[in-house]
């Protein structure tokens, strides 16, 4: 098994993401409001007022999604799959990162009869 990560800074795309991962069998995904460090320092530089006002031009972008899920070692290639194809590859700028990591111990899943 593996821990699944997806940070997801373009977040309009996130209903459409978890539809299709939904949609290929991946449940039991948790997502979190998350904010990367560029954004929090680049932010407190910024005077208030200028902030407020791109906070208001741009609110899908005053925080990311970071989206996990625990998932077998042969659904993580269908996770990356997905994410690359909703949101058009991760190799454009503030797009997103994601990572998975073998996961030694889990508790508390529910396996499908």
């Amino acid at each position: 098994m593996q821990v699944f990560v997806f940070v997801l800074n373009r977040t309009e795309h996130l209903e459409h993401l978890l539809q299709e991962f939904t949609n290929q069998g991946l449940t039991g995904a948790t997502v979190l409001d998350s904010k990367g460090m560029a954004r929090i320092l680049h932010s407190e530089d910024e005077m208030p007022l200028f902030y407020g006002l791109r906070a208001i031009m741009e609110p899908e972008r005053r925080s990311s999604k970071t989206i996990f899920m625990v998932l077998e070692d042969e659904k993580v290639e269908t996770a990356r799959r997905i994410v690359n194809d909703v949101t058009g590859g991760l190799e454009h700028p503030d797009s997103g990162i994601m990572f998975a990591m073998p996961v030694t111990m889990v508790e508390g899943l529910v396996k499908k009869k």
